[in-house]
């Protein structure tokens, strides 16, 4: 079969090299924002389409037979581009994207819709671990009454104001070490996406135990598309074993 996924995600990769293995004709598509990224098995497209019209070209004249959107569940424009180029190419789409984390007994999340509106959810003087990326980050180092060290993988193209730090660093990130971050920078608040799975999840662990508040900025709300949580779901999905 030949299949393109949209990638950048450890599921996407995990789910294109069991393909391969199974002898399939795979191609991952990379937005290519990410500097030394990990890469998969098979083939490799880097930058975007073009929108709708752009990835349904490709696909038709790829022959794709099976689209897969693995993005991040943040990915925003791609996924929704996602279900109307399958659409306009007819081909079947399938979405894999991990669960979003649920709250444990006694947490006390703040729900927000955005970046903006989790900025606005700080108080004044909080001392904010911030892992939301790139998208957005303007709205929190707006905040001049707070500080900021924010966990990232690319750093940002601006140097940060003075009330902000960087900590690039790259996933997965371990209970005692996110413990051990909180303590050392005195953290009050932290702000993160609803992104899901294990690599990042101790933060929200750390956070428990230390009385840390949490922002959590909800996931998008994308077009029904037939979706699974999981590598082996995607295979089943697709028919296949392996």
């Amino acid at each position: 079969m030949k299949i393109l996924i949209l990638g950048g995600t450890t599921e996407a990769r995990a789910l294109a090299n069991r393909l391969v293995a199974l002898g399939h004709d795979v191609t991952t598509s990379l937005a290519g924002r990410t500097q030394d990224p990990l890469l998969p098995q098979g083939n490799l497209r880097m930058g975007g389409f073009g929108g709708v019209q752009g990835l349904a070209a490709y696909l038709l004249g790829a022959q794709i037979e099976q689209l897969v959107d693995a993005t991040h569940p943040f990915a925003g424009q791609m996924s929704r581009n996602a279900v109307a180029a399958a659409e306009a190419a007819n081909i079947s789409l399938l979405r894999l994207v991990r669960p979003a984390w649920e709250p444990a007994l006694g947490d006390a999340w703040i729900y927000t819709q955005g970046t903006a509106e989790a900025a606005a959810a700080l108080p004044a003087d909080a001392c904010v671990l911030l892992t939301t990326g790139h998208a957005g980050l303007e709205h929190f180092l707006e905040r001049g009454d707070c500080r900021f060290l924010v966990r990232i993988i690319e750093a940002p193209a601006a140097a940060l104001p003075a009330h902000a730090r960087l900590l690039q660093i790259r996933p997965p990130f371990h209970l005692l070490d996110e413990l051990a971050l909180m303590e050392r920078e005195a953290i009050t608040h932290l702000v993160t996406k609803n992104s899901g799975g294990t690599q990042t999840a101790s933060k929200l662990e750390a956070a428990r135990r230390l009385g840390v508040k949490v922002i959590m900025i909800a996931r998008p709300v994308y077009e029904p598309a037939n979706e699974v949580a999981s590598v082996d779901e995607a295979l089943v999905a697709l028919g296949l074993t392996g």
